[in-house]
């Protein structure tokens, strides 16, 4: 427990509250009411029955902001591992490959930094049209090549540690260098980025379904129930208030675990070097 002692509280309060968000998510589109019915009159303050009240149409807030978080975090945690995946595939071949193989693939990452992150999701989903498989494969497609830079940096640095060098002059190969010294010395700062970029991923999911452009209604998700919030948000406020609040708590939360996990990983990382 000693490498927690320096974290900051904030970490504590976002691993709480992801906890709750998972839970959230897990049991809140059918906890009360589900989530795609109207059952109530539209627009209904919060009240005994409707805890957050009911949109537009008298479904659930609740169940709908339940339900919006369970599609978020699946689509942030499936795009990450696939850019995780992929990073790690890329960014070894690129220090380990052979020069005909590494050099068309470091050039390639390069070139995809040239296209605008959000622009080039657009156009993928809008070729794929609406739901959340095109939104994973548009995401996904515009996340892996920081994570395949970060890899790369990563292990042009440790294959020249003298526990790699050492370890190669024992007649070690690429595959037991990889697995047994490279690897292990990643997950940690992978981890800790990764949780910083599902929260960025989750956020442009909500800007891509707030253009109209994301997660196909009925599913609800926080980008669509901000637009539809937006459009009433003279006569109905809160419902503009509650996809914003937990939107905004979640990219925070995140981007606090993610600083935590990185204060606690980089000082072992630097020890075992």
């Amino acid at each position: 427990m000693k490498k927690f002692k320096g974290v900051s509280p904030l970490f504590w309060i976002g691993v709480g509250y992801l906890v709750l968000l998972v839970i959230f998510a897990i049991i809140g589109p059918t906890f009360r009411h589900p989530y795609d019915v109207g059952l109530s009159t539209p627009l209904r303050t919060p009240d005994a029955m409707f805890w957050l009240g009911t949109d537009e149409l008298g479904r659930d807030i609740f169940a709908r902001l339940a339900y919006g978080a369970r599609i978020s975090l699946t689509i942030g945690l499936i795009v990450q591992a696939i850019a995780v995946s992929v990073g790690i595939v890329v960014g070894i071949v690129s220090v380990y490959g052979p020069r005909w193989i590494s050099s068309p693939v470091q050039r390639f990452t390069d070139g995809m930094f040239a296209f605008p992150d959000l622009l080039l999701a657009i156009m993928i989903v809008g070729v794929f049209q609406m739901g959340v498989g095109p939104v994973i494969m548009g995401l996904a497609f515009t996340a892996w090549p920081p994570m395949a830079r970060l890899v790369k940096n990563q292990v042009a640095t440790l294959k020249d540690r003298e526990f790699v060098v050492a370890a190669q002059a024992m007649g070690a190969n690429t595959p037991y260098l990889v697995f047994k010294h490279i690897l292990p010395h990643l997950w940690g700062v992978l981890f800790a980025v990764m949780m910083v970029d599902v929260a960025a991923t989750i956020l442009a999911e909500s800007t891509l379904s707030f253009l109209g452009i994301g997660v196909r209604p009925p599913e609800p998700s926080w980008g669509q129930m901000i637009q539809v919030g937006n459009s009433l948000k003279v006569s109905a406020p809160l419902m503009l208030l509650w996809p914003c609040l937990i939107l905004s708590m979640t990219i925070f939360a995140l981007n606090f675990v993610g600083d935590g996990l990185r204060a606690i990983v980089e000082p072992k990382k630097n020890q075992s070097i």
